[in-house]
């Protein structure tokens, strides 16, 4: 998960190739984005573990590189915005006996 948020983050080079444009347009989106957060999260890591992925890339020392762009801070805004209301993942109800 950390992987996959910090490579949204940090976005696309300004001298990027034409593969790395057409992987960026194809995997590198806020929707998908979003769909790993959630299948990382219906596979054990809960929402308190990836806001805590977030106030470390605002914090800590070893982010500092991400925090120094403005527009890699507006990403990450965006991505804590969307987690914050993600519900937590429950068990599907084929599952659940009563």
């Amino acid at each position: 998960m950390e992987k996959t948020v910090i490579k949204y983050i940090k976005g696309l080079p300004d001298n990027a190739t034409a593969w790395e444009k057409r992987q960026h347009r194809r995997y590198g989106g806020r929707t998908r984005v979003c769909r790993q957060i959630n299948y990382d999260i219906k596979h054990g890591v809960t929402n308190e573990q990836v806001l805590e992925l977030l106030q470390a890339i605002k914090t800590d020392s070893s982010y500092l590189y991400l925090r120094n762009e403005v527009d890699c801070m507006d990403r990450l805004a965006e991505i804590e915005g969307l987690v914050i209301h993600t519900p937590q993942s429950v068990a599907s109800p084929r599952f659940i006996i009563e």
